[in-house]
């Protein structure tokens, strides 16, 4: 049940990026908006994630549940409303999988 906690999946991610100078550039941070709400900024620059195309995420069920994660200059950028911090994490997580994956599968051939 652990391996599929969204917090602890990030805290792996994280620690694969850090190579000794990733990690004193870049980062994650975690925020709070005043609508109010939630804002995730993940560095991809100078990852495996960096090139990599991300269609933009925009839902809104109403005035406090919703989301809207894009990259831009080089940063994921999640938003979404204060019971939305789970659903921002796990876009992010299901976008670097799937590109983990297609690398994979590349690697295969």
């Amino acid at each position: 049940m652990m391996e599929d906690n969204a917090f602890i999946w990030l805290q792996n991610w994280y620690k694969s990026q850090c190579n000794g100078d990733w990690e004193h550039t870049y980062g994650i941070d975690l925020k709070t908006l005043d609508n109010p709400g939630w804002l995730i900024v993940i560095d991809l620059l100078e990852t495996e994630l960096e090139n990599y195309n991300f269609d933009e995420v925009s839902i809104k069920y109403s005035a406090h549940d919703w989301i809207n994660c894009l990259v831009k200059n080089g940063k994921f950028q999640g938003a979404g409303g204060c019971f939305n911090l789970l659903d921002i994490l796990h876009i992010f997580r299901d976008w670097v999988e799937s590109k983990e994956k297609k690398r994979d599968k590349n690697d295969d051939k």
